[in-house]
């Protein structure tokens, strides 16, 4: 992957981070989740469970995935229909989304579970070009129809390999099918530059390599946190994922 930044960028997009964070000290009520290529978002239940028990207003965006303008769109939809400042989180592909969509004036903060996080004119495609030396390579099936699949005898190892088999399994075989266009879906400008941001590294991941998660938190000037955990971190540690999400939600650095 190309994740080289300038120094002095990310020192600027450190800055702009921090100094939005300190502008918005207001806890925040409102979550909207937004799921990953592959999946859909009832895999957010128990953060949602969590969240819900904690006395938050949580909102779970179903993203078609068949292009990234189409799920910023419904994205968007569902912050509208927020009552207040919005804490947007985003796992894997759903990164991408909240960084198009998070420039929405009702969303104060970005958390990253897991994800991508691009800056102006990237999208995933480009981010997974050049994968670093010694990264597990996704078991990506060749496109059908201009959508892509993971290999379901590969796809516990690859993306779920901490969640218990049988749910693992399931999630394989109830795969959603990720469009090429969504993947080519480029951020014309990046929330991060303008919005305090929270990042959760999963450490045993085996389909954005940590290496990355790593670089692109530090580029987005993200409070990060590491956590042990597959691809699938959000399913397998909720308590972790809902407690950054908590973190966020009061401002907390």
């Amino acid at each position: 992957m190309k994740f080289k930044p300038l120094l002095a960028a990310t020192v600027a997009a450190m800055a702009l981070s921090s100094t939005a964070g300190a502008a918005n000290p207001t806890p925040a009520k409102n979550v909207v989740l937004v799921h990953g290529g592959f999946v859909d978002g009832s895999g957010w239940q128990q953060v949602y469970n969590v969240l819900k028990k904690d006395g938050y207003n949580v909102t779970i965006v179903q993203n078609p995935t068949n292009s990234l303008a189409d799920d910023v769109a419904v994205t968007k939809r569902a912050i509208a229909q927020q009552d207040g400042p919005v804490v947007l989180v985003g796992h894997s592909y759903g990164g991408v989304v909240i960084s198009e969509a998070g420039t929405d004036p009702k969303v104060e903060r970005l958390v990253y579970i897991a994800a991508f996080a691009p800056d102006k004119g990237e999208s995933v495609q480009t981010l997974i070009a050049n994968p670093p030396p010694g990264a597990s390579v996704p078991p990506i099936l060749p496109p059908q129809d201009g959508y892509l699949f993971l290999d379901r005898d590969k796809f516990a190892a690859s993306f779920a390999g901490d969640v218990p088999k049988d749910e693992a399994d399931f999630m394989a075989a109830s795969q959603v099918p990720w469009g090429v266009e969504a993947l080519a879906g480029a951020v014309t400008e990046p929330a991060w530059k303008s919005k305090p941001s929270w990042y959760l590294v999963a450490t045993d991941d085996h389909m954005i390599p940590p290496p990355a998660q790593q670089m692109m938190a530090k580029r987005a000037g993200a409070k990060v946190t590491e956590v042990p955990g597959s691809h699938a971190i959000y399913v397998s540690r909720p308590d972790a994922v809902a407690k950054i999400i908590e973190q966020a939600a009061k401002g907390v650095h």
